[in-house]
């Protein structure tokens, strides 16, 4: 139960970075700083964790065996991430990108067979290609129908261009995220902690965030003072607490295709915790009874989600032990 709680902890703080990059659109800022600034602000702060621990120079020395790798997946895995969630917020509020998002709940299923998980067996451990938890899926959708519902009526407000321009980046952001972390998870093999991994990709990722800043300076001139406090926020908040508790979760069912989806499932209340803040600090209006629903389904879809993938892998291992 750990890496759920870990999970939806890391959920609650993500859910800053929807209400806080939606209060950064509304006030004239733009989506590039608002994405750049976030990663280049969580350098120093995952700096001074790392030395604090005298984990930097084993980090360095991974990075330095597979620079190409780090590189490339680092960018799939908070480039490819963050960036169209930041442009998303351009046209949509943040309740209804925290909603859209829950589909990495899906994609990170979907994700499953192009990785190995590891089985224990009375003579060791074995790798097996790991399978699309179809019963899972269904769990899933559950979480999405109640989504929907809490998005359903406010969504009829906004303009199909909008809600497109809101959607298709953040489907992209949903499988990229979790694409980049488990790579990254196979090619550390426990190599590093979470810190040391957090801070290898948020130093990969800077060669892409500071071409983006150029652009940006370029484009649309240097951010203001507010945007560069909220992108402070963002970066301590979401960036290092939310990003070093989830991977701390996935780190810790690493190699468990089933445990990793669920720990991933618990993304889904980022939506609650995104609508309650968007209440408190945007003074959004309050959730409707169908709203309330919604929540219910969503945290009901979460719960079943955890029940069957712990069931099945119980049934996996229990099948692997007895043909050996």
């Amino acid at each position: 139960m750990r890496p759920i709680f870990l999970g939806v902890l890391a959920s609650f703080f993500f859910a800053f970075t929807f209400v806080l990059n939606r209060a950064m659109s509304l006030s004239g800022g733009s989506w590039i700083w608002s994405a750049s600034l976030r990663y280049i602000f969580m350098v120093p702060l995952l700096l001074l964790l790392v030395i604090g621990r005298n984990n930097l120079r084993p980090l360095l020395q991974e990075m330095r065996n597979q620079p190409g790798k780090w590189l490339l997946w680092s960018f799939v895995g908070f480039g490819l991430f963050y960036a169209p969630l930041c442009f998303a917020a351009e046209f949509s509020p943040g309740w209804l990108i925290a909603g859209t998002w829950q589909i990495t709940i899906i994609s990170g299923s979907l994700l499953v067979p192009f990785f190995s998980e590891t089985i224990k067996t009375p003579d060791g451990s074995v790798k097996i290609r790991g399978k699309v938890p179809v019963k899972g899926l269904v769990m899933s959708f559950i979480i999405l129908v109640g989504i929907a519902l809490m998005q359903v009526e406010q969504a009829n407000h906004f303009s199909s261009k909008n809600l497109w321009l809101g959607v298709i980046p953040v489907i992209i952001a949903s499988f990229a995220y979790p694409l980049g972390n488990r790579k990254m998870m196979d090619i550390c093999e426990g190599r590093l902690d979470t810190y040391q991994r957090v801070l290898g990709m948020t130093l990969a990722s800077l060669p892409f965030w500071f071409l983006l800043s150029l652009y940006g300076l370029f484009t649309v001139g240097a951010p203001s003072k507010e945007q560069t406090i909220q992108a402070v926020l963002v970066a301590v908040c979401s960036g290092v607490i939310a990003t070093v508790l989830f991977f701390r979760a996935t780190d810790m069912v690493r190699g468990n295709m089933q445990k990793l989806a669920s720990v991933e499932a618990t993304q889904s209340l980022e939506v609650l915790f995104a609508a309650a803040g968007e209440v408190i600090m945007l003074a959004s209006p309050l959730p409707s009874a169908l709203s309330w629903l919604g929540m219910f389904l969503v945290i009901t879809g979460m719960i079943l989600h955890s029940y069957i993938s712990h069931k099945k892998q119980s049934m996996n291992n229990q099948q692997a032990g007895a043909s050996f």
